[in-house]
């Protein structure tokens, strides 16, 4: 077997489906990260959008398309990102996860959500790569998230990109508060937003998983950011497939959804 590149585990907030169609940072940051890094021969994504009770293994040689949005442009509903599955490693991540104790199922027909496919159709527009989509769990804490991570760690070594897509920051009450419309996407961020993507920045690059696991009870304003943590759950995956890591990609949407990315380095 030849030798392949180390991949080292991302984590993107992919913001609202639209982000495809619109001029701003985060899409010229998708669009040009896959030039900065080794090519993987597989994908892991592990989208908020893709949600289980348990962990969920999708096992779909062609996945279809999912639009799972509305009131959105047309143009949205035409897309398709035909990429392909990749069935055997599909069912060596559930044999993976089964051994590491996790209670992981295998599933097929499930499609591709905009978590997966609006920011790898900016990465790899061929969608010539194989993607392998995982489900996070909202009922289960961020440690059971890194612990799956732990799990899929020894991918990162064959060429896997283990690709956590959610939201730094995932407040949509405040987001559209007020009218908040697309002629106000770049208002600044207010302080309860930029103080919680700074400590996580920092407890990142500290590589400070305990502080980071117990984010909720620790980080200045968690709840406000993230009523619900479906939307964060996809980084400590990330983390726990790689290591310390870095911020890559710090923006804003509507003021208060912070849109940063995050580079973990393996261990």
């Amino acid at each position: 077997m030849s030798a392949v590149a180390p991949l080292s585990p991302l984590f993107i907030s992919h913001g609202a489906p639209d982000l495809i169609i619109h001029d701003n940072p985060t899409r010229d940051f998708l669009a040009g990260i896959a030039a900065t890094m080794p090519r993987p021969r597989a994908i892991v994504s592990i989208s908020a959008h893709f949600a289980s009770i348990r962990p969920a293994v999708v096992v779909d040689a062609a996945p279809e398309m999912i639009y799972d949005f509305g009131g959105f442009d047309p143009s949205l509903y035409q897309m398709v990102y035909p990429a392909p599955g990749e069935p055997a490693l599909a069912r060596r991540i559930g044999e993976m996860l089964v051994a590491a104790g996790h209670d992981a199922l295998l599933v097929e027909g499930r499609g591709y959500d905009h978590g997966t496919w609006v920011p790898l159709k900016l990465m790899y527009p061929e969608a010539d790569v194989p993607v392998v989509q995982l489900s996070v769990q909202p009922r289960r804490d961020p440690a059971h998230h890194f612990a799956l991570g732990r799990a899929l760690a020894p991918l990162v070594d064959e060429g896997v990109l283990i690709f956590g897509s959610g939201a730094l920051t995932h407040n949509l009450h405040e987001a559209f508060a007020g009218g908040r419309g697309l002629r106000s996407r770049r208002v600044p961020p207010p302080a309860w937003v930029s103080d919680f993507a700074a400590w996580i920045g920092e407890k990142v690059a500290a590589n400070d998983v305990d502080a980071l696991l117990d984010y909720r009870a620790r980080a200045p304003h968690a709840v406000r950011n993230h009523p619900t943590d479906e939307h964060l759950l996809p980084l400590f995956v990330a983390l726990g497939a790689g290591g310390a890591g870095v911020r890559i990609h710090e923006a804003y949407d509507f003021g208060v959804l912070a849109m940063d990315a995050y580079r973990f380095a393996a261990e």
